[in-house]
């Protein structure tokens, strides 16, 4: 198993050469100017509290200095068998956050949406299978957005199921994004070995063609972009959005599963279960 190798040399007093979960950390180092040294090891310090942490650092760009960092692949452990990743994208300059999840059954690996960051396919699939020692199996994509779908087709080409539902299909051959190999016409339920993923159309919102999914036996609801989490003060793009029909869209999802223990949106926190009535209230603001 390879360590986790940081080098300090004279030139580039602090690189990060090799980055891998749950491995020995080894350091090698020569010698530097007392003022030099000190501040390699400043940054050392800041570098690795991360690695023990519940969050799992998969991906980041370094300057040449090694002291701005660019986060690009970012995966949390939410509970039992899931995984929260976590890819982004610059809007305005700053880097903003797109949820995905994925699930570690006995028959592999089940994945709910792809990262946006379309650098961020294959190391996403490296990283879980280093983790978990577990190939993805399939992909379920929410809606058309390329925040759900831009890695459907790479995931086809790897040899991974990829689905949609059929209005989702026929939006991303309108608007030319990335298809999934099937599509399911009705609410479907998805059972691989020991897990179930119900798909649930609540009715149009975000899109008219996003979708829920529900973990049953954690009580997972899976919101994706239908669903605003209680950091956004705003509903976000709303270009192909049906704001008259989304509130009683999240009603039909209130109703449905009036008793998640998780709500997942597609962007920012998830902490807070109360993203399903603080998007009713960002939708009574519009």
């Amino acid at each position: 198993m390879p360590d986790l190798l940081i080098k300090i040399t004279q030139n580039s007093f602090l690189k990060v050469f090799f980055i891998y979960l749950d491995v020995p950390i080894r350091f090698t180092y020569s010698a530097l100017p007392g003022n030099r040294m000190k501040i390699a090891f400043r940054y050392l310090v800041l570098l690795i509290p991360p690695l023990f942490g519940p969050t799992v650092y998969a991906q980041q760009d370094a300057t040449d200095t090694g002291i701005n960092t660019v986060e690009k692949l970012k995966i949390t452990f939410l509970t039992g068998d899931y995984y929260i990743f976590t890819t982004y994208k610059s809007i305005n300059g700053n880097p903003f956050p797109s949820n995905g999840m994925y699930c570690v059954t006995d028959d592999g690996v089940v994945m709910l949406d792809t990262p946006w960051d379309t650098t961020q396919f294959q190391p996403l699939l490296d990283s879980i299978f280093h983790r978990h020692k577990k190939n993805v199996i399939a992909c379920i994509a929410t809606h058309f957005h390329d925040d759900r779908t831009a890695g459907l087709e790479y995931f086809r080409s790897k040899g991974i199921k990829t689905y949609s539902s059929k209005t989702t299909f026929d939006l991303c051959t309108k608007y030319n994004d990335k298809q999934a190999e099937f599509y399911f016409i009705h609410d479907t339920l998805f059972t691989f070995a020991n897990h179930s993923f119900q798909t649930f159309f609540p009715g149009e919102g975000h899109t008219k063609d996003n979708i829920v999914v529900w973990c049953g036996e954690s009580r997972i609801l899976y919101g994706g972009c239908l669903v605003k989490s209680t950091d956004n003060n705003g509903l976000g793009n709303i270009a192909d959005a049906n704001l008259d029909a989304w509130p009683a869209t999240i009603k039909n999802v209130i109703n449905k599963y009036p008793h998640p223990e998780y709500v997942i949106p597609g962007h920012f926190s998830w902490t807070n279960t109360n993203s399903l009535q603080h998007t009713r209230k960002l939708l009574k603001k519009k």
